[in-house]
């Protein structure tokens, strides 16, 4: 699987997500888009707050094809 930084990975739901202080969070939606950029305000879910910023410059993100 690739995941792209810039977008949500969308997996089949129901789900149940722990976060990193311990809670578990839970989605009965059939499908849930998760945060990977990190600048959701509803995280661990996407809120597509990835659209209104642009992307992020490959040398930002640690890309290995960035700069040669």
């Amino acid at each position: 699987m690739v995941v792209d930084p810039e977008g949500p990975v969308l997996i089949e739901g129901p789900v149940e997500v722990e976060l990193a202080d311990g809670r578990i969070v839970r989605s009965d939606r059939w499908q849930v888009a998760l945060c990977v950029c990190r600048r959701s305000r509803a995280y661990p879910w996407c809120d597509t707050s990835h659209r209104r910023r642009g992307p992020r410059r490959r040398e930002d993100r640690g890309d290995a094809a960035a700069g040669g």
